[in-house]
């Protein structure tokens, strides 16, 4: 009796042991379960420079690069965003999460207003990752698509849908974030171009004012003392015609007599 006592009590702390394990495994798959949702749908209120989790923040004004890959057509492409004449909203999305089909149906409005009238392009893994044919039927009739693995490393995307708003002609990021909803991106990507603007005004403070600018402070400033164009005084000579010209010197070696 004794010993039918001591094998149930071991294979109850052998059973005991076995469930603690897997409720452990349970938590543990429960929580990577959670992260990955919070990755490839970001909450909506995430700020502009925020990243996903594990991800280093950008800083303000990082250098971007030209996005290089193919279309799902399967033709090589290369778009410049750097020296553009207009700015460049990257929009990372994928054919597969569900936040990003919002966006794919949002960039198929011909009325849709970008930030600062920049163009749009969408970047996409590419083959290994996406189906050609998938992207191909959800690609927007008037937007850009271009499949590239390295851009989603040189920009350091690591859920989409992400997007990233590159100033053309200085070549540099001016705003980045996640967001579920076009219009929210919209309004992360003015804020970020306002704050932008506001440090360009910092930076020309601690510069010489442009020549145009001080063009536009002196006529100001004749205007206000009543010197408007055409007056007397912006065309009279310097020398009276009825004053006697300054003499020239006398003395040897042109020098005054002492």
């Amino acid at each position: 009796m004794a010993v039918v006592i001591s094998v149930e009590a071991v294979v109850l702390a052998v059973v005991g042991f076995l469930v603690a394990g897997l409720l452990r495994s349970h938590a543990e798959i429960l929580r990577s379960l959670r992260d990955l949702e919070r990755g490839l749908d970001p909450d909506f209120r995430q700020p502009v420079r925020s990243r996903p989790s594990g991800v280093p923040v950008r800083d303000p004004g990082s250098p971007a690069a030209d996005v290089v890959g193919a279309t799902p057509t399967g033709d090589a492409i290369t778009v410049g965003v750097v020296e553009a004449d207009q700015g460049t909203l990257l929009a990372f999305l994928t054919s597969g999460c569900h936040s990003c089909h919002l966006f794919w149906e949002a960039f198929d409005r011909r009325d849709l207003a970008v930030p600062g009238d920049a163009r749009l392009v969408i970047v996409t893994r590419s083959t290994e990752h996406e189906s050609e044919s998938r992207l191909a039927a959800l690609a927007p009739r008037d937007v850009v698509v271009v499949m590239s693995d390295e851009a989603w490393k040189t920009y350091q995307v690591r859920a989409a849908p992400y997007f990233v708003y590159v100033d053309g002609p200085s070549g540099r990021i001016v705003g980045e974030g996640a967001a579920g909803t076009w219009e929210h991106v919209s309004n992360l990507m003015h804020q970020a171009l306002a704050d932008a603007e506001i440090g360009k005004g910092r930076r020309r403070r601690g510069r010489l004012v442009p020549d145009v600018d001080r063009g536009v402070r002196v006529d100001r400033d004749l205007a206000s003392a009543g010197i408007h164009p055409g007056h007397d005084s912006l065309y009279r000579s310097p020398i009276r015609r009825d004053e006697p010209a300054a003499e020239e010197p006398e003395g040897e070696n042109g020098t005054w007599p002492a």
